[in-house]
This record gives structure tokens, sequence and C-alpha cells, in this order.
């Protein structure tokens, strides 16, 4: 009699890519959107970007997915919309963002990320915190003076996204969610290194979304995954911990 291994929290699964032609709109929109970054149509893109986020939220509401990360993605939603203004909403766009991260980080930290401080978790933490304290250090003289702070507190949001994602992982592996997070942390340093006037990559516009895109793909359909797992596993595993009213009704 041959026994297999228990699959990861953060595999694949079905239920993760379901419904597929959902999950499909959100990639075609993207590529979509991608396509017009790169022949400059800036009208049609600008058109286009408040109704990624939301593409992606309705390949997961019908089957109740966590309130936290379709709370995440409708942050976002107002982070891309206020940012294609100038001025104050920036600083709107910002707070949006900052808003998705503590959900994420929310979610994340529910799920296990840092009970037990495993040796990945105390990895994660410290690594991300070495990461943004180089980035804010090296960025801070050429940042204009009203967005250091702003700044600063929103990339460490931004670490902690990334460091939850990584630390709330299986034992062994790289999850998805943790790819997701460290592509989301890449776009907005592309971005501040933009704010503080930096030299720039060709076609810098087009980077930022693409790591931005896949990133929150990643995040979506890795912590879905594990979320599914959960639902599924008779036994006691970190995601099962979450509290049940964030829980209920996961049966469809």
């Amino acid at each position: 009699m041959s026994t297999s291994a228990a699959p990861s929290p953060d595999a694949p699964t079905a239920r993760a890519f379901a419904p597929n032609h959902r999950l499909t709109g959100y990639l075609v929109l993207s590529g979509v959107y991608l396509a017009l970054i790169l022949v400059g149509l800036p009208l049609a893109t600008e058109l286009l970007k408040p109704l990624l986020m939301p593409a992606l939220a309705l390949a997961f509401v019908p089957r109740r997915a966590p309130r936290l990360l379709i709370g995440a993605l409708l942050a976002s939603c107002v982070g891309d919309t206020a940012l294609l203004f100038g001025g104050v909403w920036f600083l709107v766009g910002m707070g949006g963002f900052a808003a998705a991260h503590v959900c994420y980080i929310t979610l994340f930290t529910r799920g296990g990320a840092l009970r037990p401080l495993t040796r990945r978790a105390r990895l994660a933490l410290g690594g991300y915190a070495v990461v943004w304290a180089a980035l804010i250090t090296l960025l801070w003289p050429d940042l204009p003076a009203g967005l250091r702070i702003p700044v600063a507190c929103y990339s460490l949001l931004l670490a902690g996204t990334a460091a939850t994602s990584l630390a709330s992982g299986p034992p062994v592996g790289l999850p998805r969610k943790a790819v997701g997070g460290g592509l989301f942390l890449l776009s907005d340093s592309l971005i501040a290194t933009g704010l503080a006037h930096w030299p720039q990559l060709p076609a810098a516009d087009f980077w930022i979304m693409l790591t931005y895109l896949a990133g929150q793909y990643l995040l979506v359909t890795g912590a879905v995954g594990a979320w599914d797992q959960s639902a599924r596993s008779t036994t006691t595993g970190a995601w099962s911990e979450v509290p049940l009213p964030l829980r209920a009704s996961r049966s469809t």
C-alpha cells in the first residue's frame, strides 16, 4: 500500500481557479491593457485601469472568497482609479493601496503566517525588513519632501504583505502568493524610483503594470488555493484557524 503526501495549502486546486471563464476574463483584460500601454494609447488604458481589479474580484465573489481578499481588491481598485489623477489624488491612491495591504496582512496573519513564529516566518520578516530599510534609505534624499513620510509608511505595509505572504506558506517550496507579494513590492518600488527621479527602464509603465497585475493574480489565487485546501482538510492546519465567521458558507 502506498501513501501520498498531503497537498500543500498553496497547491493549485480546481476550486482555486473556478470559474475558469471569469479568471480568463481578467487575464484577457490585463493582456489588452498591457498591449495598449505598449502601443501608446493612454486614454484607452485610463478607461480600462479601474476595471482590472473588479474583474479579478468577480472571479471569486460567486464562490464566497474571504471577505478580506475581496476587500483588498476593491481597495486596490480605489488606488488604481485615484492614481489616474494628479495632485492630492496620489495620496488618496496610496491610501487605497495601504488599505489593500492591511487586508492582505490581516488575512495572512489570521491564516497562521506568524503563528507559530517559524524559522521561515523569521526569515521572511527579517529579510523584508532589510529590503524596506535599504529602499527607504536610498530613496529618501531624492523623494519630494511631502512624500517621504507617506512613502515610508506605505512601503512598510507593502513589505508586510510580502513578508506575511511568504511566512504563511508551506514548510517546503515557495508559495504562489509569496511570489505575488514580491512582485507587488517590485512594482511599487519601480513607482517609487520614478518619484525620486531615478533613471527608469524603457517602457517603465509596462513593467510596473505587468508586475502589479501578475502580483495581484498570484496573491489572490494562492490565498484562495490555501483557503480551499483548509475547507476540505480534516486536520488542524494554519488556515483552519481562521475565525469561523470568515469561513462561513464555503460549501458551494
